[in-house]
């Protein structure tokens, strides 16, 4: 980074260039070239350069709010953002976080995997990039296995329950890397074979470490994190400092709530169910389902491609780059959760929701119509392609790297209620299903909450009054709660343990964009007009939840 004081703008741009030169999968997310061919330095030296890199860049921002102009609108903004996350990334730092960094979903060997699959792949320049990457593999794993060898010895532990799962997964993919290269060129077959090769053998490797080494010194260790680390994390993926105990009320608050409504769309389904859970898994056996991968990505495509042609011009105003998202099934071994990779920044690579299918050929549909709403359209795809489209105006940092993950997972859950509201899920089985999916999201705030703080089961809970949350009272609830199978539960349990604070900025971050559009209809009354607010919401780039709602409420 140049010595040279900018705006904010210019130093949080500043930053992403160099952000990208350390760690290029995160550049090949934004569509950069150059880091097609590369992987990052997962060892302890890595992690501290991009510790080093947000200290610099924070001194920087520190120059650049003196000058003139930084305080208009748009630098003050970026600003704010940038301070906040470069802030919440140190103090996950300092507290040697990443020393212990074992998860089913996010770990640094996830990103590596991952990124295989957005890498382009469509020219043989491309491919003779992507076997210069599987080269960088046993390298970027070995760094990884330093970064927690070290963890070991300073008494940082992942989690068992996470270890035990990541392994399980590392031995799902071995072969994955020369898998992947068969749709290579035949030109290139001898060098990609050979280097994927190199990188599956470097996934035994770390599954044999991790079985051999890691898990017998984990073994015992607490899954929970504490009040603490809890609050550390949480500030992380929420961008404010949560009343943890008032996010836990408004959790069961939302449980009951939704209990209600879901017990009446039950009783339309199957009279006399007694429960919610029984209508549904009555459901997944009679209910309209898809069968078929194929036919099943297909049909997800159309609802979205059917879900932007009924919303622009009416509800949103998309730009032509924005309309295009495609559907795509998610690799094996992937999570159990469906997810969404947003495009690059110049959109030569479009948005994707992938969907993990599990060794399943038969989805039923009232689980996939509001979950597709949220991976896709008007959730994520709209907000982060949205995004991208506006970057030029705000910054690439508030566009990309900046996000906050309750404000994205905010609006994809606002974006289900939305289409709730407008009337897109009247029949039984597609609002049950919406319902259930909300019904998840409170529990997730009450047992993310509740088990790694340890906190009270409410006298009021139809479960387990007045006992203390463990995970596997937590496991029983989200099970018993939640028409998910076993597998899907066992893995977002999982989640919760090794990625804490993340779960809760769901309905969270929903509850702040609900907040932000009523203070701006109060403010505008009649003239309120929800196209316009939509879209300005949507092209503000990232905030945290600090400053979501004060923002909303403005527009």
């Amino acid at each position: 980074m140049s010595d040279i004081s900018h705006t904010p703008r210019q130093v949080a741009d500043a930053y992403v260039d160099a952000l990208v030169a350390l760690d290029p999968v995160t550049g090949t997310y934004l569509g950069v070239p150059a880091s097609h061919s590369k992987l990052p330095d997962l060892s302890p030296a890595g992690v501290e350069a991009l510790a080093a890199l947000a200290r610099e860049t924070l001194a920087r921002l520190d120059a650049a709010e003196r000058l003139p102009g930084a305080d208009s609108d748009v630098e003050r903004r970026c600003a704010r953002l940038l301070r906040e996350r470069l802030t919440a990334e140190l103090a996950v730092h300092d507290a040697e976080e990443p020393l212990r960094a074992v998860s089913n979903l996010g770990s640094p060997v996830h990103h590596v995997r991952d990124v295989f699959t957005i890498t382009p792949t469509g020219t043989q320049e491309d491919w003779a990039a992507v076997a210069e990457r599987l080269r960088a593999v046993p390298a970027a794993f070995a760094g990884y296995r330093e970064t927690l060898a070290l963890g070991l010895d300073r008494k940082l532990h992942g989690g068992p329950r996470p270890t035990r799962t990541f392994i399980g997964q590392l031995a799902e993919w071995e072969g994955w890397f020369g898998e992947f290269v068969a749709a290579g060129p035949e030109a290139l077959r001898g060098s990609l074979v050979e280097a994927a090769g190199a990188a599956d053998a470097a996934t035994v490797e770390l599954r044999d470490w991790m079985r051999d080494v890691y898990a017998p010194a984990v073994e015992g260790a607490p899954d929970v994190v504490g009040r603490e680390r809890y609050a550390r994390w949480s500030r992380y993926y929420n961008g404010t400092d949560l009343d943890l105990d008032e996010a836990y009320a408004y959790g069961w608050s939302e449980f009951h709530r939704l209990l209600a409504e879901m017990r009446t769309e039950a009783e339309k389904i199957l009279p006399g169910a007694g429960t919610p859970w029984v209508a549904l898994a009555h459901l997944d056996e009679h209910g309209r389902h898809i069968e078929g991968v194929e036919e099943v990505r297909q049909w997800l495509q159309d609802l979205m491609d059917e879900a932007i042609d009924a919303l622009d011009g009416t509800h949103f105003e998309l730009a032509e780059r924005v309309r295009k998202v495609e559907s795509c099934i998610a690799p094996a071994g992937s999570p159990a959760a469906p997810y969404y990779t947003e495009p690059s920044v110049d959109f030569s690579r479009p948005g994707r929701t992938w969907l993990p299918t599990m060794g399943q050929t038969r989805f039923p549909v009232y689980d996939l119509v509001s979950t597709w709403y949220h991976e896709g359209v008007p959730g994520h795809h709209l907000q982060l392609a949205q995004w991208a489209h506006v970057a030029g105006d705000l910054s690439r940092y508030q566009a990309t790297v900046g996000i906050v993950s309750a404000n994205a997972e905010g609006w994809a859950l606002y974006a289900e209620r939305l289409m709730d509201e407008l009337g897109y899920l009247t029949d039984a089985e597609t609002r049950i299903g919406y319902l259930d999916a909300q019904m998840m999201r409170a529990c997730r705030v009450i047992v993310d909450i509740g088990m790694h703080l340890e906190l009270e089961i409410p006298a009021d809970s139809p479960f387990h009054p007045g006992e203390r949350w463990t995970p596997e009272l937590a496991q029983e609830f989200f099970g018993a709660h939640s028409s998910r199978p076993a597998d899907f539960v066992e893995s977002e349990l999982t989640r919760y343990l090794s990625i804490p604070g993340q779960a809760i900025g769901y309905k969270l971050g929903e509850r702040a964009w609900l907040l932000g559009r009523a203070n701006a209809q109060a403010a505008h009354g009649d003239a309120f007009d929800a196209k316009a607010w939509h879209m300005a919401a949507l092209s503000q780039g990232s905030l945290g939840l600090d400053d979501l709602v004060d923002e909303l409420s403005k527009l």
